[in-house]
């Protein structure tokens, strides 16, 4: 049970923007698994996987899925090869706007 659930519209907001802003589809160039990427500097990427990526990734696959041991939380490098493409041509941009 959640010990502190937002409810005024300013805060609901914000962890919106927290959680949602600037977040950039990225699709495996190999699987073709997409996730939503956020990069706030050059080494800090948020990468939110979904069931149709988990499902799609043969690396997570044989691994047990992004969170099912320590090993998941490494991610694919084939992903992440894909994101460090999409930084270079400019589709995922580098940098928080604003705190987010």
């Amino acid at each position: 049970m959640p010990s502190f659930v937002p409810t005024s519209a300013d805060t609901l907001e914000e962890q919106r923007l927290y959680t949602q802003a600037r977040l950039a589809e990225v699709a495996c160039l190999d699987c073709l698994a997409t996730v939503a990427v956020k990069k706030n500097s050059d080494h800090h990427t948020s990468i939110q996987w979904n069931a149709e990526a988990v499902a799609a990734c043969p690396e997570l696959g044989r691994r047990g899925g992004p969170s099912g041991s320590r090993d998941g939380h490494r991610g694919c490098p084939r992903l992440l090869a894909s994101i460090d493409a999409a930084v270079r041509d400019g589709k995922v941009p580098v940098g928080a706007e604003d705190g987010y």
